[in-house]
This record gives structure tokens, sequence and C-alpha cells, in this order.
């Protein structure tokens, strides 16, 4: 039978609406739902035929959805779905309201006077309207960030220059902002301020390492450098500190020897550019400096050097060199697991990455049973005797003695991949700005004259030549990203909060060509870090990041440091180098856990008489 209005309006005015009206408003598009209010603001000021004219009632759910219905019929619209599904719950509920009504003494003695539905309504929509207001508020606490994609995440915005993204997005969301990887949330930060605040003021809060798969594969998972952060990490680092300090700058007898040994492998190098340059030939130099600084570690680690054609060592430099090219195949791995799942090319290379780790590790491993066979405790010949005496005889029992193993791996694959990266930088530059390469030379002639080689006791006096490697650093900042870091605990960084155990990126790139910080941070200019006089700004020194700060700063900066100065000083003393005419010179580079420039060719020419050569030990 069909209901009349009348009737229609007897059976609904006076019973409390079972689900509130803003329910149909949310479910419908945003711009309809202050229409929706108009009406039902409407519809709650009408007085129902043979009702009170001071009587104010509240409409039930079914009115609004049918004029609601009504409503969208007229626009020849297509009225939501869900209207019609909660119309007809409300018809079928109709009689159970009707009889609790009726049993309510309540509400009829409040009928004469107000109305309790509307009064239940108006509270009910009050408290869902405050809940709404406080969760929008915390969302907006939230970090800011761009749209993730379901399964990946924003790993397909990325590019293949992440820091350059990471740094443009920093320009949109600000410089803490939050993307997803796979099924993980990360934060990056940006920035000088944003970063130094993390690092430094809260630097244990940010020294924890994400528990990824691929960290537990590195160094036989005793990796100091990729070790979560624990009262055993700080153990392990204070053994790799205190004997890199002990084989290097201790006192001034290791000191001196230290430096002997990077001029033995600087005045080799300078040898081998002398015969690749024969005939006026141009030469990849990248070989050459990943033997030298492999060398100098090696000759820490292990007492020796290798030949540059050593089958041996070769092996062991492009395990070196492809473990940079495969760690970002282990990230992926470790964000989107399911990428095992099916071959594909990143599966493919995570299993050459686990193998390059398999064979680093296990050619550290022979050379340090060699060691422990041959241990003399009274007799420390090089750095690995110094920890085997640590960890195996000394009173400490927080490490067993695959620490061993991990330290040295660590300290081979760190020592020498740093160095050789901007040594190549370095030469590129050198060869692009001529003029630049002329004043240095200038300098280090006008310090150290034409009979001697450099030493670290002109280093104070060359503050061109300084300010020439740290120029390199920040302007190539060929470290872009550190190695993942996450919170240990809750932390607020510029007023936003970032819960423990979060995975987090730390931008050195934005951090170096952070405008704020640096005046025309895209030119190549070492004079930035000269004052009026000349001299080293050490300020602007110090703000240059490459090495990472707080907990987890390299505990090698100040051997690669030493390395980096007396290459550089050694070359330039002793050879001028040209680019190759039928190149053009570029910045371009490839990414991996450093940035390396992509192959280029220089000739080397011999600056007066060749001096002081002494073949390395």
């Amino acid at each position: 039978m069909r209901r009349t209005e009348t009737n229609r309006v007897r059976i609904s005015y006076g019973e409390p609406p079972p689900v509130p009206v803003w329910f149909c408003a949310k479910y419908l598009k945003v711009s309809k739902r202050t229409q929706i209010w108009k009406l039902v603001f409407k519809i709650s000021h009408r007085s129902p035929r043979g009702a009170s004219p001071n009587c104010s009632v509240s409409p039930p759910l079914s009115l609004c959805c049918e004029l609601l219905v009504r409503k969208e019929r007229e626009k020849g619209e297509r009225f939501h779905p869900l209207i019609g599904t909660l119309q007809q719950n409300q018809e079928m509920a109709l009689s159970e309201s009707e009889f609790g009504m009726k049993g309510s003494s309540i509400i009829r003695e409040w009928s004469g006077q107000v109305q309790p539905a509307l009064i239940i309504s108006f509270i009910f929509l009050f408290c869902l309207e405050a809940c709404l207001w406080i969760r929008n508020l915390a969302l907006k606490k939230r970090l800011p960030g761009p749209f993730a994609w379901p399964l990946v995440g924003n790993a397909m915005q990325l590019g293949q220059m992440p820091h350059i993204t990471f740094s443009r997005l920093a320009k949109k969301y600000g410089n803490v902002y939050q993307i997803r990887l796979g099924s993980n949330d990360i934060v990056v930060l940006n920035g000088h301020t944003a970063i130094r605040q993390a690092l430094i003021q809260h630097s244990t809060e940010f020294a924890g390492r994400p528990n990824f798969i691929s960290f537990q594969i590195i160094s036989g998972g005793k990796s100091m450098t990729f070790g979560s952060y624990s009262e055993q990490w700080k153990a392990h680092r204070r053994v790799a500190q205190s004997t890199l300090r002990a084989f290097s700058s201790a006192n001034s007898q290791t000191k001196k020897a230290f430096e002997q040994h990077i001029v033995a492998e600087a005045m080799d190098m300078v040898q081998n550019f002398l015969r690749l340059s024969a005939d006026r030939c141009y030469f990849n130099p990248s070989h050459e400096f990943t033997v030298a600084a492999a060398n100098v570690i090696c000759a820490l680690c292990f007492g020796k050097r290798y030949g540059h054609d050593d089958p041996e060592f070769r092996a062991l430099l492009g395990r070196v060199d492809k473990f940079g090219e495969t760690v970002g195949a282990g990230s992926l791995v470790d964000v989107m697991p399911w990428l095992q799942s099916f071959p594909n090319p990143v599966r493919s290379v995570y299993q050459n990455f686990k193998t390059i780790n398999k064979e680093f590790f296990a050619y550290v491993k022979d050379k340090v049973v060699q060691h422990r066979d041959t241990f003399d405790p009274d007799v420390t010949r090089d750095m690995s005797d110094a920890i085997i005496s640590v960890i195996e005889h000394g009173k400490n029992n927080m490490l067993s003695k695959d620490f061993v193993e991990g330290t040295v791996t660590d300290l081979i694959g760190a020592g020498q991949d740093t160095v050789s990266t901007i040594m190549q930088w370095m030469l590129l530059l050198l060869v692009k700005y001529p003029a630049m390469q002329t004043k240095l030379q200038e300098q280090i002639d006008k310090v150290v004259g034409r009979d001697r080689l450099p030493s670290m006791e002109d280093k104070i006096n060359m503050a061109y030549l300084d300010a020439f490697i740290y120029e390199t650093m920040r302007y190539t900042s060929f470290v872009p990203v550190t190695i993942p870091h996450s919170t240990t605990t809750d932390v607020t960084i510029e007023g936003f909060h970032i819960p423990k155990d979060t995975v987090v990126f730390i931008n050195q790139w934005s951090v170096n060509h952070d405008p704020q910080k640096w005046q025309d941070p895209h030119i190549f200019n070492p004079s930035r870090f000269l004052d009026e006089n000349g001299a080293l700004n050490k300020d602007l020194t110090s703000s240059v990041m490459i090495f990472s700060t707080g907990k987890r700063r390299c505990i090698g900066d100040q051997i690669a440091k030493t390395e980096i100065f007396l290459f550089l000083a050694i070359l330039l003393h002793q050879c001028t180098f040209k680019s190759n005419p039928s190149q053009t010179l570029t910045m371009d580079c490839s990414y991996g856990l450093v940035l390396k420039p992509v192959k280029f060719s220089v000739t080397a020419k011999l600056r007066g008489r060749l001096l002081g050569f002494v073949s390395p030990a």
C-alpha cells in the first residue's frame, strides 16, 4: 500500500535516529555535504502534521535518505547506493523503534517541552565532529610526504640519483618528510639544520641501524659499520677505533711510519702514471687510485702491500668494487622482500651481492687465520695482530673471535673505496679547471720547493690545497646518502614526532648544497673556504659532511684525510695532468655506495725530475 506523507511523518517523527544523519553525507561527494546539512536543518525545523507548532523535532534517517534520493532523482543524478541500503535497513527497524519509544516515560515527559531526539542527535553529532577534529589534528602532525603506490611505495619515483630526488621533495614537503619503500615507512632528513640536530643533538636516538637482511650478510654478520647499536657495538667500535689510532696517530713514531707508507704508494702511483702516459697516451686513472688506497690499508691490516698485477689482489679489488655496485640491490630486497619470489634483475643482482660478500669475507678470514697461527703476544706486526690481541686474548668478553674478521673486513672495504673515489674526482676537476691546477702547483712549489716531497708538516701552510680538497668533498658529495639509520627511541625533530625503530635516510648531499649555508652551492669554488687573509675557514670546513657525524661518524676519517692530502700534494708536485681532447669532461657519475665519475682519461707529464722514489715495503 502506498504510504502517504502524513503516515510517513507520523511513523517517523518522534523516534531517535539509530544512525546519525552525517553518515549519509560522509559517503557522498564532499561538495554535497553542505547541501545535505542544509536539508537536514530545514527538516529539523519542520513540524509534522498534527504536531504542536512549538514542538521541535529531529528527522529520522529514513526521511533523510528518502529526501536525498528524491533530490538526486530530480537532478537526474544517480544516487549513492549506500543511501538506498540505509533506507531499507531503517524501514525494517521501524516497528522495533516505535515499540521501545512507547515504553519510555522519560520521552513522554519531555515530549511537550523539547524533543529529546533532537538533543540526543545534537550531542551525538557534536561528539563525532569533535572526534573528527581531533583525528584531523593528529593527522596534521604526521610527517608529510608524497603519495605512495601499493607494493612499491615511492621506489619508482626515486630515479637513478635518489639524493637529488630527496632534495627536490624537501622543497615541497620540508626538510623532514616521509616516503614509503615497499612496506616500510622511511623518514628522510635534509638540510644542514635538521640533520645536525638529529645526528649531533640526538646522536644516541639516531645511532641505530635497521634490521635489514642484507646487513646480516656483510662482514659475516659481524660488521661494526652495519651493526645494530648496543653495548656490544660500543665495545666493537672502541676496539676498532683504538687500533686505528695506535697504527696511525698514537705517537710521532707511528705517524711517521704511516706517512711513509702513503708517500711510497704515492710515488709508485706517479711512476705508473708516467709509464701509462708514454708516447702521449691517455689512460683511465681509477685502477691506479684503487690499488694505491687499498695497499695503504692492507699494509696497516696485514703488514704487506701487493703489486698492481697481483692476481689475488686484483680479485680482492674487484670484489670491493662490485660490492659498491650491488649494495643497492640489497637495499631493495630489504624493503621489498617479495622481489626474491620470482626471477627478476633485482634478485639476480642480490644473489651476486651475497656471493661477493661471501668471497670477500673468505679472503679476509684466510688472512686472519694465518695471523692467528703465527700470533706472538710480544710482537704486534699489524692491526690484525692488535685486534686479535684485544678480542681473543684481552679481558673483553663481549666480542667473540668472529669479530676480528668482521672488523678487518670493514676497515679494508671502507678504507680503499672512499679514498680512491675522491682521488678520481679531484683529478677530474684538476683537468677540468687547469687554472686551479696551476695555482695549486705554485703554492706547493712556494712552500715545499723542488728538492723534496711534500709532507704533513707542510699542510698548515697550504690552505688553498686544503680548500680544494674540502670543496671537492662538498661539491661532489660522493657519499650522498649515509648508510640507513634507525631510531633507538621516540624522538622529535623540527616539531615532527619520529617513533622508535623508524628507518631514517640522511641526505648528506643536501647538507653540502644547502643554499642557506653555501653561496652558489652549484658552483665549484675552493676559495669559498678561505678568509680574507687566505687562511682556511675552519667553521666552513667543519660544515662539510662526507664522513657523517655523531655516533656513526666514520672512525677512519682522519686516516682518509691524511692519505688524500699526501696523494694530491705529491701528484701535483711531480706531475701536470691534461685531459683527453677527444673527450668532453662532465660531472656524470654512477650511483652506488658512493658516487663515482664516469670513465675519463688523462695524461701525466713529469714536472722537473722524479724525486725520492722509494719502493714500498
